[in-house]
C-alpha cells in the first residue's frame, strides 16, 4: 500500500487533526488504496494574527502553503489553513451594520503546482466580541477567551466550539475547508470539464 505525505502548514492539534478527518473521507476518492501520513510544519505567514477580511484569509492560506512548497518540503501535497474574520456592511433602512463573520480557510496545492482554495461556512460574532477584536486590536483567541472565561481556546474548541456550544468547533469547520479545497483534485472530471 502506498503511502502518501501530506505537510501541513501548522503544528496546531486541530488544524491536523481536520486535515487527518478531511482524508478518511476523501482520501479513498483521491487515492484509493493509499495510507497518508499527515505532518505539520511551523511556518510564517504575512498575515496578521486575526486576518480581518477575506482577502487576507485567502492570502495566509496560500502562504502557509507556499512556504513549504518553496521551502524544500517533500509531499505529494501541501495545506495551508487561516482562520480569521470576514467583514461584511449590511445597507438597512436607514442605517449600515457591521457584520463580522469567523471563517476558516484552506489552500491545497500538489507537488506539479496545481493548486485550489476551499472554505467553511461562517458564524457571526456577537457585537462585543467584534469590537474586542476589531476596534481594540486584541487577538480572536485571547478577546473570545476574556468574553468567556474559557482558556486555551485556539488549541481545542476554538471560537468555532464557543459560539455554537460544540455543535461545530475548530477542527470541524477546517475539516470542511480541506475537503471543499480537495474537491477539484478528487473530483477532477467535473472540475475539468469545459
Amino acid at each position: 500500500m502506498e503511502t502518501i505525505r501530506i505537510a501541513v502548514g501548522s503544528k496546531r492539534t486541530p488544524k491536523l487533526e481536520a486535515v487527518r478527518e478531511a482524508l478518511v473521507a476523501l482520501g479513498p476518492l483521491l487515492r484509493p488504496k493509499s495510507n497518508f501520513e499527515v505532518i505539520g510544519f511551523e511556518v510564517q505567514t504575512s498575515v496578521s494574527h486575526t486576518p480581518r477580511n477575506r482577502a487576507e484569509l485567502m492570502a495566509g492560506a496560500r502562504g502557509r502553503c507556499e512556504a513549504m512548497r518553496n521551502g524544500g518540503e517533500q509531499a505529494a501535497y501541501f495545506v495551508g489553513l487561516e482562520g480569521g474574520l470576514d467583514v461584511i456592511s449590511e445597507d438597512g433602512n436607514e442605517t449600515v451594520r457591521r457584520l463580522v463573520f469567523l471563517e476558516s480557510w484552506a489552500y491545497v496545492s500538489d507537488a506539479g503546482g496545481r493548486s485550489f482554495y476551499g472554505r467553511s461556512g461562517a458564524i457571526l460574532l456577537p457585537d462585543g466580541l467584534a469590537i474586542e477584536v476589531l476596534d481594540r486590536g486584541t487577538e480572536l483567541s485571547h478577546a473570545i477567551e476574556a468574553y468567556t472565561g474559557v482558556q486555551g481556546v485556539r488549541d481545542s474548541q476554538g471560537a468555532w466550539g464557543i459560539l455554537t456550544k460544540n455543535l461545530i468547533n475548530r477542527q470541524e469547520s477546517f475539516r470542511i475547508a480541506v475537503i471543499s479545497a480537495f474537491a477539484p483534485f478528487f473530483n477532477a472530471e467535473l472540475y475539468q470539464r469545459p
